[in-house]
């Protein structure tokens, strides 16, 4: 029933995903990078420009598509972030089991730097998607 092969063949496969969720970390931070210069530019100048198109459905779209994108970014990248803290400890556990520390420290030291990754682009889209929501629903009021 505990096939040892099976065991394995999963172990590596979850091993894999530590590459790709450790580079979608990366990009989500460069991507949180980005949606705040472009809510800079919605504050200073965006939103005086659509408020004065006085197209209310054409605000709501653009209000409505760039919220959502704020929210993924707060969501998403702390869950990559878990998951890319929780797969290097368990070989860096059974590198202490077998007396290699070095291993357990250079785990603890990805999965630490996995986490903080991710609760850094998940703040900035928390914070960019409030502030978001705040603006153009002061926008929205102003136009209706």
């Amino acid at each position: 029933m505990n096939d040892p092969l099976s065991f394995a063949s999963l172990h590596d496969a979850v091993t894999w995903l530590l590459t790709p969720a450790l580079v979608a970390l990366l990009l989500a931070c460069a991507i949180a990078l980005i949606e705040a210069g472009i809510a800079v530019s919605e504050r200073f100048s965006g939103l005086a420009q659509l408020k004065a198109s006085g197209d209310l459905l054409r605000v709501q779209t653009i209000a409505r598509h760039r919220l959502e994108r704020a929210d993924l970014l707060a969501r998403i990248p702390p869950m990559l972030g878990l998951m890319a803290t929780i797969i290097p400890l368990g070989p860096g556990l059974a590198a202490l089991g077998k007396g290699d520390p070095a291993q357990l420290a250079s785990a603890v030291t990805v999965a630490f730097d996995a986490t903080v990754l991710g609760l850094l682009a998940g703040i900035a889209g928390l914070v960019i998607g409030k502030l978001r929501r705040r603006w153009y629903e002061e926008t929205l009021e102003s136009m209706e």
